[in-house]
């Protein structure tokens, strides 16, 4: 049953990413030499439908995976089981460059960012549909609400946005397709580097169920071809490599902080995983650190100019539909500006994230990062890594479940160190919370939907999305008093003689 689930739940996401353009799946005009759409067309009802099926189908084969411990068991030992093993997710991300991105219309914002950069324009500066007038053929594709908004994006990601446009050129369904060549490297990467990391086969078995074969994360991230994809890869080669080169973790994490500023949490994991150095060895790595990072920090900002921050302290203000703060902002705007209210919620948000990130703090332990006999003795190399990807989990899965603002792709982070986790009742929590929010940002546009189908998805967007978020935060709070209370149990008394 959890095999058919799984084939079912990827072949629908993949179906509907190959064919026509719909509600789901944004046009990209000529296909140049970039793969082609099936002849195949699907309302917006059909879409919702199928991706709705894929999410649930998928969120069930995990489920039942981690009820029924698969990634705990001993990995398979006839012939040919090795190859397999490392060529099956190459041949998933392979049909996954046959298709076109779905879920959201933000890889042709990326394209024109790209396009404008590439042009010798500043994406920080102009929206997309004023480039050349809004006859450019790339510009030109960006669709509502972000029509007249410039980038939020760092400067490393548009690098890469500039040079996936270099490659495309002038049309768009080529640009896009290299933007997703990076974005299947990057999840191929993150894959690669947890199974490193991991000490054993329970591990390695982990990544592949909640990661590598999870339809949910496939669909959002990796179908998504979202950004957040590629700032995880590079924020989770920053944490393994600081224990060992902080000069080298410097670079990837000004690489990181460049991209989306938000994965700068990484620097905070690995600043926590080195609390207990000396203060010789801490002074050096923090030197290290800094030196290297700041630099690529400041290069790329010299290079992409002094508008890079004017939209993303905007964007700050946002409050998204599905996350338990729209209703409370709501509620507030009716009695106080709409302004104080966002401002009373952005306050009330901090102190959540951070009593979040406490209790989860106190509720996991990450496998060890590499197989120890005896244990990894305290401030050794492996301990640093353990510790850091506790640290990094710990915020990315606070500032997720806790921030005004947040899609299903923000969950990237989460999931990527989430594998390494020791498995837990937050396992479940967050499995459910991220099928909710994938569907409850389904179709994806906000254009080229039946009336009956907006009407659908945006009420179950604006009730179950808060919902759901309220009721995460209640089964954590659970899990924690459960564990909490079975500690301050006094021991049992021996039994009499």
């Amino acid at each position: 049953m959890r095999v058919a689930a799984l084939v079912v739940a990827f072949a629908l996401l993949l179906v509907v990413a190959a064919a026509r353009p719909s509600a789901a799946k944004p046009g990209l005009g000529p296909r140049g030499w970039a793969p082609g759409d099936l002849p195949l067309s699907m309302s917006s009802a059909a879409v919702t439908a199928a991706l709705w099926a894929a999410y649930l189908l998928g969120a069930l084969a995990v489920g039942l995976g981690l009820w029924l411990g698969v990634g705990s068991r001993e990995p398979p030992s006839w012939p040919g089981a090795h190859a397999l093993q490392r060529l099956w997710p190459v041949g998933l991300g392979a049909l996954a460059l046959l298709t076109a991105p779905i879920g959201s219309a933000d890889h042709t914002n990326y394209a024109a960012y790209g396009r404008i950069a590439a042009q010798g324009g500043d994406p920080y500066l102009v929206a997309p549909v004023t480039w050349a007038g809004g006859l450019d053929p790339v510009t030109s594709a960006v669709e509502p609400p972000w029509t007249m908004t410039p980038s939020v994006y760092g400067p490393f990601g548009t690098g890469l946005q500039t040079w996936s446009s270099l490659i495309g050129q002038d049309n768009l369904r080529q640009t896009v397709w290299v933007w997703q060549v990076l974005i299947v490297a990057a999840w191929l990467t993150v894959r690669l580097l947890l199974r490193r990391a991991a000490a054993d086969d329970t591990a390695r078995g982990r990544v592949d169920l909640l990661w590598t074969a999870n339809p949910v994360v496939f669909g959002v991230v990796v179908l998504g071809a979202h950004v957040d994809l590629i700032a995880t890869a590079l924020a989770l080669a920053a944490v393994l490599l600081a224990a060992r080169r902080p000069w080298v973790a410097g670079l990837v994490l000004g690489a990181t902080v460049s991209t989306k500023i938000t994965y700068g949490i990484a620097g905070l994991a690995i600043l926590w995983s080195w609390r207990s150095l000396s203060r010789t060895i801490l002074v050096g790595r923090l030197t290290a650190l800094a030196v290297s990072s700041l630099s690529v920090f400041a290069a790329l900002h010299l290079w992409a100019g002094p508008h890079v921050f004017e939209q993303l302290q905007k964007a700050g203000k946002g409050i998204s539909l599905a996350t338990a703060w729209r209703p409370v902002v709501n509620l507030l705007s009716a009695v106080m500006p709409l302004d104080t209210a966002r401002t009373v919620v952005s306050v009330a948000s901090v102190v959540v994230i951070v009593v979040l990130a406490w209790v989860l703090l106190h509720l996991v332990r990450s496998h060890p990062t590499t197989e120890q006999t005896p244990p990894a003795r305290p401030g050794s190399a492996a301990e640093l890594a353990h510790s850091a990807l506790t640290a990094t989990f710990v915020l990315a899965a606070a500032y997720a479940l806790g921030a005004p603002y947040a899609l299903p792709w923000y969950d990237s982070l989460t999931w990527a160190t989430l594998p390494l986790m020791l498995g837990t009742a937050l396992d479940g929590i967050l499995l459910a919370r991220l099928s909710v929010m994938a569907m409850a940002y389904v179709p994806g546009r906000v254009v080229a939907m039946s009336s009956e189908v907006e009407s659908l998805t945006l009420g179950f967007r604006k009730i179950a999305g808060p919902l759901s978020a309220w009721l995460v935060w209640l089964a954590i709070a659970a899990v924690a008093r459960r564990g909490w209370s079975r500690v301050s149990q006094p021991p049992s008394p021996p039994p009499a003689s």
